[in-house]
């Protein structure tokens, strides 16, 4: 069974009316191993691309590693044991870094990090839209990133996301398989509070 198999609405039901994109978007861990075509890798980076930001400014970046390339193990090293026993079967890998100042009067840019969240979620949902996987985690080596793919100072490392085609279930190890299955969400009354905190 692929992630792509599982009857979302039978794990997840919305308390209000959304478009239902939003709530079948999840993060599987089960993947082919197989590459991404250069289109669909540009259809993916086009969707971030659109996402919304403070000024217009555009501030995050997205540097890749596609499998078997010459960039594929340096990015697969910044992982730890866990995620790479899952993530090997990836089909990219996509660090997100973000200009945490503008570029046109170089002020802080206070909501970097808001504005590249809005670039991955944009990526996510694209990415389902398209039957991918993709998984944003921050389970791998911060500092090492910054230094290894030559992330200039100026520049905070966000997320690692990992992208492939739907793999079988079955074939991930015994920890990542027992939580291959679309989780819940926390009420609206418990995230959304009139007047203040």
């Amino acid at each position: 069974m692929k992630p792509t198999d599982i009857n979302v609405d039978e794990h997840r039901q919305p308390d209000w009316p959304v478009e239902p994109m939003l709530y079948r978007r999840w993060s599987p861990r089960a993947m082919s191993g197989e590459a991404l075509t250069p289109d669909e890798m540009m259809t993916l980076f086009e969707a971030a691309r659109w996402a919304p930001s403070s000024y217009n400014a555009q501030n995050w970046r997205l540097l890749y590693a596609i499998r078997d390339s010459q960039h594929w193990d340096r990015f697969f090293g910044l992982m730890g044991e866990g995620n790479q026993a899952w993530t090997k079967n990836a089909g990219m890998l996509i660090v997100f870094v973000s200009r945490n100042t503008f570029e046109h009067n170089d002020n802080p840019a206070r909501t970097h990090s808001f504005d590249s969240g809005a670039a991955w979620q944009n990526l996510a949902l694209q990415s389902t839209a398209m039957g991918l996987v993709a998984h944003a985690l921050q389970g791998f080596d911060y500092d090492r990133a910054k230094t290894e793919l030559s992330v200039p100072d100026g520049y905070a490392v966000e997320v690692m996301v990992v992208v492939g085609r739907p793999g079988e279930i079955e074939d991930l190890p015994e920890g990542p398989r027992g939580m291959e299955t679309p989780n819940t969400r926390k009420p609206v009354n418990e995230i959304a509070l009139e007047g203040g905190f």
